[in-house]
């Protein structure tokens, strides 16, 4: 379940695609400014990101969803981002992300009821000889256990 969306400013949507529309490369800059500014990446904001690059909702889509980090809706007041590489999976990493989700009750992607934690996979932290490793509210985390990521997230 997700926390509800707020209701966003096209003034503050402009200004972002504004401050990125003439860069190479604009939208992946224009994503990130959402994201930085909202959390994640309004429904709203897809028309006037579509219209100012002149490329599809479709074509926009693909990449919001291509990229794990881009959120379509807001996170939870804790992230949990748990790895779920090779290197970590080898040393258990896949087994600690089940048995998170087990005990928060919730699936990838998800954030609890009471908007509490957002549980995210992620592919590699660059902490492969530490694993299995997690982020915790952007603080990394090696030898994690799932007793001690849901302890950290709980009121």
């Amino acid at each position: 379940m997700s926390t509800t969306a707020a209701p966003h400013d096209p003034a503050e949507i402009s200004a972002i695609i504004q401050s990125h529309v003439h860069r190479e490369g604009p939208l992946l800059p224009i994503l990130h400014g959402m994201q930085a500014a909202f959390g994640y990446i309004p429904d709203a904001a897809r028309a006037p990101i579509a219209d100012a690059l002149n490329i599809t909702e479709a074509e926009l889509h693909g990449v919001i969803s291509f990229y794990h980090d881009f959120r379509r809706e807001p996170a939870g007041r804790h992230v949990l981002k748990i790895c779920r590489a090779e290197a970590c999976q080898a040393v258990g990493g896949n087994v600690v992300g089940e048995d998170v989700l087990g005990k928060l009750g919730l699936d990838w992607h998800e954030t609890s009821a009471d908007g509490r934690v957002t549980v995210e996979p992620v592919y590699c932290l660059g902490l492969c000889a530490c694993g299995p490793a997690a982020m915790v509210n952007d603080q990394v985390r090696g030898r994690v256990t799932a007793d001690a990521l849901v302890a950290e997230v709980s009121p």
